[in-house]
């Protein structure tokens, strides 16, 4: 079912430097004090590809992705980038401390491209909604440069880690790239035998792929396929492939904070989400925090936090406000608190209609409880709405069944670095 392919990677060559002065984060977790901070890493930064500054004489001649697609250019003339000599796979490890718990996590990936499938194909899977704006952005930088410098994070499903024990295998010898980003050590090597890349095609030929990070970037080079249907290579994108019952894959929540509603009234808030919710009050979000981590995995559990109120407070819904919900839910979707937390509180109580959330109006997500509390008690948001993180196996059966979740449902950590391949076409 799934169209995977080695490749020649375009990948840095010795000539660029340090590997650490050379990554980054994706682009759309780059803030602009980070990307000074590449920018002063030297001239080969990886961002200087995917974000670059944007200056005050821009024009439709010269702009960001023109400035990009120069770069790029000037790395291939100049030998800083170099396509590899024969098609491969990368087998990808993410060494990483859990940003809670503390404790080492190996993500085992490899890097690959994959024929691309429309969503109605059945074979790669989307499984939540995604934003105009970062979509319109990434396939104006694709146009410029025709290529895909940001791999799509992808789930499937190998219980028996076949694969994986390939990778392991190939991970015996001395990586290819070792660096420390972002608070994460990657490793990359490469698997270019003919034989073994064979093998790992067969094995993921049954696959079903999960979007576990990169709808934005996929549904971009479906677009940029359909106005480029003769271009070769347009049809396929790069991606980083995850077996989903490996034991590094760790997904945080991300919470909701909102701000700017107008005529915003706690009390009445709390008052109508009462008709459809249980609501328990505690003294403070810590006391919250530990009523979120002992709730039982099986009864809806949301946290919030209000402006001006030292309080929080913990919403789980009733049986019969979820058995309305059952008219258009599933009962996977019914067992996800982000999917109650848009269908029953956002859009029915607070009026944050589903527009609202894909234009980012009066919503933004936080990762990490604490961080999205203070956001409220600083007095820069009005209410944050705390989440616990979702099941991978629960996403998977939203996703499968030809569902989607709300933006945002998930955050897999940690992200993918950008600059370790680059998949140039045309």
């Amino acid at each position: 079912m799934a169209n995977i392919f080695p490749f020649r990677a375009l990948r840095y060559t010795a000539k660029a430097g340090n590997p650490a002065d050379l990554l980054t984060q994706p682009y759309d977790k780059i803030p602009d004090a980070l990307r000074e901070r590449y920018y002063a890493a030297g001239p080969y930064n990886f961002v200087r590809l995917i974000k670059p500054r944007p200056e005050r004489s821009d024009s439709a001649d010269d702009n960001v992705y023109t400035r990009a697609a120069a770069s790029l250019r000037q790395w291939i003339a100049d030998g800083i980038v170099a396509e590899d000599d024969a098609p491969s796979f990368y087998p990808y490890f993410q060494e990483f401390a859990h940003p809670e718990s503390g404790r080492t996590f190996v993500r085992k990936g490899f890097i690959g491209l994959t024929e691309l499938a429309e969503y109605s194909e059945g074979i790669v899977h989307g499984h939540e909604l995604t934003h105009k704006g970062p979509k319109l952005d990434r396939l104006e930088l694709t146009r410029h440069t025709c290529a895909h410098f940001g791999q799509l994070f992808m789930l499937y499903d190998d219980p028996q880690q076949r694969i994986d024990a390939l990778l392991d295998e190939a991970a015996q010898g001395e990586p290819l790239v070792e660096a420390r980003e972002g608070g994460v050590t990657h490793r990359m090597w490469r698997i270019s035998n003919p034989g073994a890349a064979a093998r790992i095609q067969q094995l993921m030929a049954d696959k079903k792929l999960m979007i576990a990070d990169g709808h934005h970037r996929y549904e971009t080079a479906l677009a940029y396929r359909r106005e480029n249907p003769d271009l070769p290579g347009a049809g396929r994108a790069m991606m980083t492939y995850v077996n989903m019952s490996s034991a590094g894959l760790v997904v945080l929540a991300t919470h909701r904070v909102l701000a700017g509603l107008a005529d915003f009234d706690a009390a009445a808030v709390r008052a109508r989400a009462s008709q459809d919710f249980e609501i328990m009050r505690f003294e403070s979000p810590a006391a919250l925090e530990r009523a979120l981590n002992a709730a039982p995995p099986e009864r809806s559990a949301i946290g919030a936090v209000f402006a001006r109120d030292p309080a929080a407070y913990l919403f789980s819904i009733k049986p019969e406000a979820a058995d309305r919900l059952r008219a258009t839910l599933t009962e996977t979707e019914l067992g996800l608190d982000v999917v109650i937390l848009h269908k029953a509180l956002l859009a029915p109580v607070l009026g944050v209609s589903e527009q609202d959330v894909f234009e980012l109006k009066n919503i933004s997500y936080v990762r990490g409880l604490r961080a999205a509390a203070a956001k409220v008690t600083s007095g820069s948001a009005q209410v944050a709405f705390l989440l616990r993180p979702v099941s991978v196996r629960k996403v998977a059966e939203v996703c499968f069944s030809g569902r989607v979740m709300p933006q945002k449902s998930t955050d897999f950590y940690p992200k993918l670095s950008a600059g370790l391949t680059s998949y140039g076409f045309g």
